[in-house]
């Protein structure tokens, strides 16, 4: 049997088609129904590869008992990754009602869509005073039949303070945000095994990229500090994938031994940036190895022929969490040998016993950086064992905000690493969205699987790909990214901002109405929409040195300084925005027909948060003219000319880098 998700691309919708819930995907067919039927909604959000989604499938989305209660209400299903503006909607709800959120995501709520009960997970059966599905089920029918008024005016008053709850007030863009964030962080940092609070603990690499930010620009030591600690632990641990690189999304214990299995393009591009931003600031090739592991590991498991990369690699193997990551001491012995085998045991601290559940997650915590491997045949050999054991499931949705910050990942790890394979990589997946995620009126799509390309890109996509090309720019000084990048951060303008309260809406003004036009603001597993907003947005203020960026710019720094302050690092990569416009910043512009090999090897080596750098040459200079009007006046000669400008005042041209004193 199927139900109305056998026609989605989905791969979260697919693995519900045959469920015996008669399931429908978010559309106004679903939302007739229950009008004409006189039902409720129950709508469950969740994504492939999330663990505790396929635990409630197993136990009550597969369930005929369950399915049967389930035919008093019309039943929606949601990719929260396909569709985050209905997710930031409902999610806002669960968290208003419950004090907390994550997924699966349980709602029922009116035809109209305004909800009146919130959840997440929930076992079939009610347990340890913990109410289970089926009796929730029931009463909720009952009381739909016997008080439905009450379950509307709660309705309605969940809707109407998610509308007021939009309309945060601005504030004022200073240090004292940045500074605030630096205090606080410090104050939950875990000074052994680094990261902020207790298990379990998330990466947030955002995090990580605004303390080395604050240390570029003030030289905190404690910053830095902060951020090795974190990077070398997380390294060491079972969070990092030893035998085939990558991170998992999280850690359920203090030392970042045993993650959550789960693997996410997100994470890794993320996680990516930082380790090489630490490289290029403490030159230790420690930090380029867990990079450059982390590159191949995207490159290996999860880009498309296409040049698109996937979204992630499921927890569960056999319906078994992490059973495709862990190893007894017998097999590696078997695998290796017994010399190799036990020499790898003693370093990656495989024992008979075992770290998991009686089987071993391979780690380094206690051993040094120098031990890192580079390269190690033992580790191929595991891992090609591994897959020969099992299957992960692969979520091969290829999301558009997604593979933008891959794109920035690969072609920053392509300039500090040198090697173009990650730059190449990086142009292949642009080319794919130029090609197959734009559509004929020039607005981007979300989302792309299966041969087609779908739901209207959202506020985070045009972001994101507009910082993605500000970066393939960045390291070929090609004029066409640094055109497309404003060309799609204009769009974003028009598109998203709210001009009467500030920031920028998730959706378009012209995208589907649903109860609420959210609003997203707090960094979570990934910077916000607007947080990447207010990065583009003061990257292109001293890039081109127009007004309306920068006032745009500044519209935005004073929106993040209001959503801030009341927990400043919940906004890390807005005050990472903030700092170009707040901290000096220097503006470099050299003319000449040939890319000077100095500029490159510069921008390999420095993290050069406060350098905007743009190449003028007789074949860009028109297009250079309408972007950045100022640089009309820079005359091209046969000779490489440098000009270097600083804190409003520009320096005397020379024609030797070494001179500009960078």
């Amino acid at each position: 049997m199927s139900n109305k998700l056998k026609y989605e691309k989905s791969p979260y919708l697919s693995q519900h088609k045959d469920n015996p819930v008669d399931w429908y995907p978010w559309g106004e067919e679903a939302f007739q129904k229950a009008k004409e039927e006189d039902k409720p909604i129950f709508l469950s959000i969740g994504y492939s590869t999330c663990h505790w989604c396929h635990v409630m499938a197993h136990e009550s989305f597969e369930d005929t008992q369950i399915a049967r209660l389930l035919d008093d209400y019309v039943c929606i299903k949601v990719d929260r990754e396909e569709r985050p503006d209905i997710d930031s909607v409902y999610m806002s709800v669960c968290q208003a009602m419950t004090g907390s959120g994550g997924w699966p995501l349980t709602i029922f709520m009116t035809p109209e869509q305004k909800p009146f009960f919130a959840g997440t997970y929930f076992p079939k059966e009610s347990q340890y005073g913990h109410i289970g599905l089926k009796d929730l089920l029931n009463q909720i029918s009952y009381l739909w039949h016997t008080e439905r008024e009450k379950l509307i005016s709660s309705g309605e008053k969940i809707t109407s303070a998610l509308k007021q709850y939009s309309k945060n007030g601005l504030g004022q863009a200073d240090k004292s945000f940045i500074h605030k964030a630096y205090e606080l962080l410090l104050k939950s940092f875990d000074s052994k095994w680094g990261g902020f609070g207790s298990a379990p603990k998330f990466p947030a690499p955002h995090n990580l990229l605004f303390l080395m930010h604050l240390y570029e620009y003030e030289q905190n030591a404690d910053a830095l500090n902060m951020v090795e600690t974190t990077l070398k632990s997380m390294a060491r641990g079972g969070i990092f994938d030893h035998i085939g690189g990558g991170f998992s999304r999280y850690s359920t214990d203090e030392k970042w031994l045993v993650p959550h299995f789960e693997k996410m393009l997100y994470d890794n591009a993320l996680l990516l940036l930082a380790y090489l931003e630490a490289f290029q600031i403490t030159k230790n090739p420690f930090y380029a190895s867990v990079a450059r592991q982390t590159a191949d590991y995207i490159l290996k498991e999860l880009t498309s022929s296409d040049g698109g990369f996937y979204c992630g690699q499921d927890a569960d193997s056999d319906g078994i969490e992490g059973k495709y990551y862990v190893f007894t001491m017998e097999e590696i012995i078997k695998v290796l040998g017994e010399k190799d085998g036990k020499e790898f045991c003693n370093e990656y601290n495989i024992t008979e016993r075992g770290n998991f559940e009686g089987k071993n997650i391979p780690n380094r915590i206690g051993l040094t950086d120098k031990e890192q491997h580079h390269y190690d045949p033992r580790l191929k050999s595991l891992f090609e064992y591994r897959k020969s054991r099992t299957n992960l499931h692969l979520d091969n949705k290829i999301l558009l905000s997604w593979n933008s910050w891959t794109i920035m990942a690969m072609a920053r790890a392509g300039l500090i690493l040198k090697d173009d394979i990650y730059i190449k990589a990086a142009i292949k997946a642009q080319n794919f969205i130029n090609e197959k995620m734009t559509g004929s009126n020039n607005r981007l799509f979300l989302r792309y699987c299966g041969g087609e390309a779908a739901n209207a890109g959202q506020l985070d996509d045009y972001a994101v790909y507009a910082l993605s090309l500000l970066e393939l720019y960045n390291v070929t000084f090609k004029i066409d990214y640094l055109e497309e990048a404003v060309s799609r951060t204009k769009q974003m303008i028009d598109l998203f901002e709210d001009k009467e309260n500030g920031g920028y809406y998730l959706t378009a003004h012209d995208a589907e109405s649903l109860i609420h036009r959210p609003k997203d603001t707090y960094d979570g597993a990934i910077p916000s929409g607007n947080s990447a907003a207010a990065m583009v947005l003061a990257k292109l203020a001293a890039l081109t040195g127009e007004s309306s960026f920068r006032e745009a710019s500044n519209r935005q720094n004073n929106f993040i300084a209001g959503q801030a302050a009341e927990y400043p690092p919940a906004h890390c990569f807005g005050l990472s925005a903030m700092m170009i416009s707040i901290f000096p910043h220097k503006e470099l512009i050299f003319t000449g027909e040939e890319l000077p090999a100095e500029i490159l090897t510069y921008l390999s080596q420095h993290p050069a948060q406060n350098l905007s750098a743009i190449h003028k040459s007789g074949q860009n200079q028109k297009a250079l003219s309408q972007i950045a009007p100022f640089t009309s006046s820079y005359p091209i000669n046969d000779i490489t000319l440098w000009y270097i400008c600083e804190n409003g005042a520009c320096h005397a041209p020379t024609t030797k880098f070494r001179e500009l004193g960078l």
